[in-house]
């Protein structure tokens, strides 16, 4: 194993974990965003209403998505399957 095979490994790990986690922290982020300006103006301090949008709206995200993120963390797993067929041949 050669010292870029390894970097390529690292780099394709990095951008399959981005991938797959950005729809869910994007969602959390603006959600948090929206209910923070929304607590701003009305100064509502209740903590539950933070917690349970950004709840239903991973498991939203989740429920859209997840075959996409399960086919996208698939395709990884076998792709790294196959380098360590490779190279132990």
């Amino acid at each position: 194993m050669t010292q870029s095979m390894l970097i390529g490994i690292v780099k394709d790990a990095i951008m399959t974990a981005t991938k797959v986690s950005a729809p869910i922290l994007i969602t959390v982020l603006v959600l948090g965003l929206i209910i923070s300006i929304l607590q701003a103006t009305t100064q509502i301090q209740e903590q539950t209403l933070t917690f349970v949008p950004k709840l239903i709206g991973t498991a939203a995200i989740g429920l859209l998505l997840g075959s996409w993120m399960l086919q996208t963390i698939m395709a990884f797993t076998t792709r790294i399957f196959d380098l360590i067929a490779k190279i132990t041949t």
